[in-house]
C-alpha cells in the first residue's frame, strides 16, 4: 500500500496550497508581511516534503503532485473560502487524481 506516499502528497498539498494562500492573503487582502513570510516558509516546507517521497524520480513526483494540487486547491477553496465547484471542476479533479494513480502506483517493469 502506498500509504506513506499518499500522506506525503497530502502534507505537501497543505503546505504548498496553504503557503500560496497565505501570500495571497498578505498581498491581495492587505494582511501584511507576517502573512507573506509565513507563506514563504510554508512553501519551503512543501519543497522539502517532496524529497521524502519513496520514488526517486523528481519528474514523476512533481507530475503526480500536479494532480494532487488541482484537487487539493479545489478542496482548499471549498473549506477555507466557501468556493462551490461545479461539476466540471469535480470531473476535472477526478481525472487528475486518476492520473496521479497511474503515474505513481501503476505496476512497472523492473
Amino acid at each position: 500500500m502506498p500509504l506513506r506516499s499518499i500522506v506525503l502528497f497530502i502534507a505537501a498539498a497543505l503546505t504548498e496550497i496553504g503557503g500560496a494562500w497565505l501570500i495571497w492573503q498578505g498581498v491581495r487582502e492587505h494582511r501584511g508581511l507576517v502573512w507573506i513570510g509565513a507563506g514563504v516558509v510554508s512553501l519551503g516546507v512543501y519543497g522539502f516534503l517532496a524529497t521524502l517521497q519513496p520514488d526517486a524520480n523528481f519528474g514523476r513526483i512533481l507530475a503526480a503532485y500536479g494532480g494532487v494540487f488541482v484537487a487539493g486547491s479545489l478542496l482548499w477553496g471549498m473549506v477555507v473560502d466557501g468556493f462551490r465547484p461545479d461539476r466540471w471542476d469535480v470531473i476535472g479533479a477526478l481525472i487528475c487524481l486518476v492520473g496521479v494513480g497511474l503515474i505513481m502506483y501503476a505496476p512497472r517493469a523492473a
